[in-house]
C-alpha cells in the first residue's frame, strides 16, 4: 500500500472499526497526520490562536482510532487493547511493538488478510 491508498483508505474508513488494516497503512497515516499536524502548528504560529491543530486533530481523531482498531485486528486482537495506551509509558511500548508486528496470515475471526 502507498501513501496517497492508505490515507484514502483511512478517510473511506472513517468510523468502519470492522475488518482488518496493514502495517503500512497504519505507518503511512501517521506519517500524514504528523505532517497534517506539523502544518496545522505553522500556519497557528502565523496566526497565534491554535483554530487550525483543533481542526486538523478533531478531523483525523475518529479515522486514527478506526485504523488503530482494526490495526489490532489484524494482529487478531481486539480493539478494546488499544485502551492499553491509558498506562503510561508501558502503553506506549506495547503499542509500537504490535504496530510494528506482522499480522496474521489468511483469514482471522475478523476478516480476511489485508495484504492478499
Amino acid at each position: 500500500m502507498n501513501f496517497v491508498s492508505a490515507i484514502k483508505s483511512g478517510f473511506n474508513g472513517y468510523v468502519d472499526f470492522s475488518g482488518r488494516s496493514s502495517r503500512s497503512e497504519v505507518w503511512w497515516w501517521i506519517l500524514f497526520s504528523t505532517i497534517a499536524n506539523l502544518v496545522a502548528a505553522i500556519l497557528d504560529g502565523a496566526g497565534g490562536s491554535g483554530l487550525f491543530a483543533i481542526i486538523i486533530s478533531l478531523g483525523l481523531l475518529l479515522p486514527g482510532i478506526a485504523l488503530q482498531v482494526r490495526r489490532m485486528h489484524d494482529l487478531d486482537k481486539s480493539g478494546w487493547w488499544l485502551l492499553i495506551l491509558l498506562i503510561p509509558l508501558i502503553g506506549i511500548i506495547f503499542a509500537l511493538v504490535w504496530f510494528c508486528s506482522k499480522g496474521t496470515e489468511g483469514d482471522n475471526r475478523f476478516g480476511s488478510d489485508p495484504l492478499s
